[in-house]
């Protein structure tokens, strides 16, 4: 997900941990410039770019790129090269690379992360996907850089809000992201769907306003220390600028919120009942839990697991997440616990590899973060019975980090047992988690896939907010 947007893979679980790392040039002894290269992974490949240069002193920096994944700028440790060989440590991501510089400016060499992977190098920016649904300038409405501020957490949000050229009081909608830090575009794997979204909207008389999550790109906050409650106040801070806006009609104000973001929208739908209206695109329906055990699930599956490993596996996947489910643990005490259940049918010689030790403990960190706690423990359902609003929930069926049946189910079971009959759920058979039509459904195919989101759900979604 990031439940989204952020894309990981528990790694004590499902083993493998995409990772990136550096390169090395050749000729008389310099090695500056940028190097990149192809890392086959089991669900696909990855494109890795390093960009290496020579301090005065005549030592060698680097800091490393994965476009597909929307990762920029992770700074490495270490980067040498002698004998034409090339070594680089990027401890932040418990990764190596090790490489031999040919006479033909190529780099042979393996990308270790928990395993070693063959990466050769070449010389060279990568080309730049494309993307042929990323609008361009001059656009038929206004565009402006806008300030959010949440008073109640003190902090100022950078947004965009795009506006219809002509009229005035337009329907509107607050865009929410996914799990982890992201920009207003929701940027990932070189796609910009916020983006590709606000422009159809606004295109078709609907003003949108998306911001940068706090601690993120222009916005202010600690991302790091977030729940999805206190996004939620990020989303009323925004819906309560719009409504400070003579050009937008406060009583037709929505949200759209994408993957973790459809939680957020209910949290604030449930307390506000003025929202005009919530679009769930991928949103969760049952509690963090039992989504993550299905997604592991799914992920694992398409990276190949068969169905009779995964039912061997399962068990004790469950028991790690019923370990955060404790409410009366410290994180130091869930650490604990974790890393003990996770260490205990390794082998000597997995105990005594550094760089193993080094992934499990950075995501058993990352399992008892403040959001992954909170949004493992919390229920949508809680919200979901209070939303009075109209709802539009879409999912494509080939998702593999929400689930479309085991989410719409819930969400249409959930909000309809209140009264709210007005809830439209609909999925689209081959559309993945960021809705683009797909193959496979893989988590390596977002970036290589040029579509960033099907045309189809563009124009369902801006149909129904008008019929709100």
């Amino acid at each position: 997900m990031k439940i989204l947007k952020a894309i990981y893979i528990v790694i004590a679980i499902t083993g493998l941990l995409t990772g990136l790392f550096f390169s090395s040039s050749i000729s008389a002894q310099d090695i500056s410039g940028t190097w990149h290269g192809k890392l086959t992974v089991p669900t696909g490949s990855l494109t890795i770019v390093f960009h290496i240069n020579q301090t005065e002193q005549g030592a060698y920096v680097a800091t490393l790129d994965s476009p597909d994944q929307g990762a920029n700028g992770i700074k490495t440790q270490s980067t040498s090269f002698k004998d034409s060989i090339v070594t680089i440590q990027i401890p932040s991501i418990h990764a190596s690379y090790k490489g031999k510089l040919s006479s033909n400016h190529t780099i042979t060499g393996t990308f270790t992360q928990g395993m070693p992977i063959p990466l050769n190098l070449e010389k060279g920016e990568a080309g730049r996907p494309k993307r042929p649904q990323e609008p361009q300038p001059p656009f038929p409405y206004k565009s402006e850089e806008v300030t959010v501020r949440n008073e109640q957490d003190g902090i100022n949000l950078a947004g965009t809000l795009t506006l219809p050229e002509k009229g005035n009081k337009f329907p509107a909608v607050v865009m929410v992201t996914g799990s982890g830090a992201q920009n207003r575009d929701e940027e990932i794997m070189g796609h910009k769907p916020f983006l590709v979204i606000a422009d159809y909207l606004t295109r078709n008389g609907i003003a949108v306003l998306r911001c940068d999550d706090r601690g993120t790109a222009a916005s202010q906050g600690n991302h790091a220390t977030a729940t999805n409650k206190d996004f939620a106040t990020d989303t009323e801070a925004a819906i309560n600028y719009l409504r400070s806006r003579k050009e937008i009609n406060a009583k037709k104000i929505g949200i759209i919120g994408h993957s973790a973001g459809g939680i957020i929208a209910f949290i604030v739908a449930a307390k506000d009942p003025s929202i005009a209206f919530v679009v769930s695109l991928a949103g969760a329906g049952v509690r963090g839990d039992s989504l993550m055990l299905k997604q592991v699930e799914m992920i694992s599956k398409s990276q190949g697991m068969p169905d009779a490993l995964w039912q061997g596996t399962k068990p004790s996947i469950r028991n790690r997440y019923a370990i955060l489910q404790q409410t009366d643990k410290t994180t130091d005490e869930l650490q604990k616990e974790l890393y003990a259940d996770v260490t205990k049918t390794m082998s000597p010689e997995q105990l005594k590899d550094l760089n193993t030790i080094q992934q499990i403990s950075a995501q058993i960190s990352s399992m008892t973060s403040p959001w992954y706690l909170h949004f493992m423990r919390y229920d949508p359902a809680k919200a979901m019975k209070k939303v009075k609003c109209p709802v539009l929930a879409l999912n494509g069926e080939k998702d593999i980090q929400v689930d479309a049946a085991m989410n719409l189910t819930a969400i249409q079971q959930r909000i309809s047992e209140n009264g709210n009959k007005n809830v439209t759920v609909k999925a689209y058979p081959n559309l993945n988690h960021l809705f683009q039509t797909c193959e496979k459904g893989t988590l390596a195919e977002y970036g290589q896939l040029e579509e960033t989101i099907s045309p189809e759900v563009l124009k369902d979604i801006t149909d129904w907010i008008k019929k709100q």
